[in-house]
């Protein structure tokens, strides 16, 4: 019954789609990584995204790739204006308080959508959403494989603007020590607000890889933003690699206990894996102790 070619279809779909659960992850172990808080409001705002690209589409035709050109930049704004603008004030400097901030965000959001969109599941017909590529013996969703040159694109970029830029230099240095970087004359609330927008940004490009083959309604980003959080917890709290890997890994998870189990029960073996990690590597792959 399982052959090695339908195991290795199973493997290689599963690295397809674990590659759009990294870019998710991504996000939320950047603000992580800079903040060290949880970002509760990560799912609502994927959600918001997936929303977003849909009404381009049903109101202007946009095809949901073209569709990054404009909510890329816009929640990135978004985000930033969020963190510089609600998030922070509201906290005080208390990280407790940005949980809880980041949480009301996440209701705030989550009720919006169900006003303007009721609590209906709507999807895009795009003509390539059903489109397969023929790799050998393997069977491609096209818009999978789209999905993974442009991951692994966007987190080589993402890691160039870090290693790279001022202002990557400048989120490495909040990230390692906020008070230091304050002193040499580093914008510690500007930092956060970047790192909040390219968060949020990530999520733009990760909707705009969904939406050709996933269905959205106003509650879809919670069941995306709990295995991005065993990502992130596999592969090392605000860790990037950690996240990338730890997403490949999560995807052939998944895809081998659908297999194996059925497709009901697929998301077993992730939090499986989530339990093993916690009890003997709670660091995970790329984590260093406290």
């Amino acid at each position: 019954m399982y052959s090695p070619e339908i195991l290795l279809t199973a493997v290689v779909n599963g690295l397809m789609t674990g590659a759009v659960y990294a870019l998710i992850a991504v996000g939320l172990t950047l603000v992580y990584g800079v903040l060290h808080i949880i970002n509760f409001a990560h799912g609502a705002t994927l959600t918001a995204a997936m929303f977003a690209v849909y009404v381009l589409h049903a109101a202007f035709g946009l095809d949901p790739y073209l569709a990054m050109a404009v909510t890329v930049p816009g929640f990135f704004a978004l985000g930033y204006a969020v963190q510089r603008l609600v998030i922070g004030p509201a906290s005080h400097g208390d990280d407790g308080n940005i949980l809880l901030v980041t949480l009301g965000l996440a209701i705030i959001i989550e009720n919006a959508l169900l006003v303007a969109f009721r609590s209906d599941t709507r999807s895009i017909d795009v003509p390539y959403g059903f489109a397969v590529m023929e790799v050998g013996s393997l069977f491609l969703s096209l818009p999978r494989v789209i999905a993974v040159f442009v991951v692994l694109l966007v987190t080589l970029l993402l890691w160039l603007f870090l290693a790279r830029s001022t202002t990557g230099q400048a989120i490495r240095a909040v990230a390692k020590e906020k008070t230091g970087a304050a002193l040499v004359g580093i914008d510690v609330g500007h930092i956060y607000a970047v790192t909040f927008g390219l968060g949020a940004a990530c999520l733009a490009v990760a909707a705009s890889l969904l939406m050709p083959t996933f269905l959205v309604n106003p509650r879809i980003g919670n069941a995306f933003v709990l295995v991005a959080f065993t990502i992130v917890v596999l592969g090392g709290m605000g860790s990037i690699p950690g996240a990338l890997l730890g997403g490949l890994f999560i995807g052939v998870v998944e895809s081998l206990s659908g297999l194996f189990m059925g497709e009901s029960l697929g998301q077993i073996g992730i939090f499986l894996i989530f339990i093993l990690v916690l009890l003997f590597r709670p660091t995970g792959l790329f984590g260093a102790k406290a």
